[in-house]
């Protein structure tokens, strides 16, 4: 196998999908025996980093966790399965969706109990930005994925100029304040 099949120039969303099932047990959960949100974000991170590294084949480190919906509260004794994808990959950064559900062990109800999105950026052994290859969408759905991570980046990046105004011109207050 040469270097271009191992490591390709445009990867498909389907060879980046991720799954994982965890029981949950009492130390995860708080006083009530529902799952703790933390420990949700940790199995989400944890899952959607699998996804990131399989699209870019180096270390990843997530950047952002953009958005969470924790919709319905995770059971003692649950079986928590979390299913990820890359959503989108620009240069080094890539967008991962990441969606949850709880099984009931007794009974075997499924529910959708918590989506997620998530920033990585792909880094070598040293901490450096690498770039990650392409990602091509195929279906409808990851069309769809493809074209609203587009729209999340350009949200965050506005979010994040205009915070850094703010961050700005209240320095600028506070240095104008002291003088007389």
């Amino acid at each position: 196998m040469n270097s271009e099949q191992s490591n390709p120039a445009v990867r498909s969303v389907a060879s980046t999908q991720s799954e994982m099932t965890e029981i949950i047990l009492p130390n995860d959960t708080n006083t009530l025996g529902n799952l703790l949100g933390g420990r949700l974000m940790h199995f989400i991170d944890m899952t959607g980093a699998m996804a990131a590294f399989r699209h870019s084949r180096t270390y990843v480190v997530t950047a952002a966790m953009d958005h969470i919906d924790f919709i319905r509260p995770v059971h003692l004794g649950d079986l928590l399965t979390l299913k990820s994808s890359v959503n989108r990959a620009f240069t080094s950064s890539m967008e991962v969706g990441v969606k949850v559900w709880a099984e009931n062990t007794k009974t075997g109800a499924i529910a959708h109990v918590a989506s997620a999105y998530l920033v990585f950026v792909a880094v070598d052994e040293h901490g450096r930005v690498q770039k990650v290859p392409e990602l091509k969408p195929e279906t409808p759905d990851e069309i769809r994925r493809y074209e609203d991570a587009l729209r999340r980046r350009q949200h965050r990046e506005r979010e994040n100029a205009r915070q850094r105004e703010a961050r700005l011109a209240s320095a600028a207050q506070t240095d104008g304040a002291g003088k007389s």
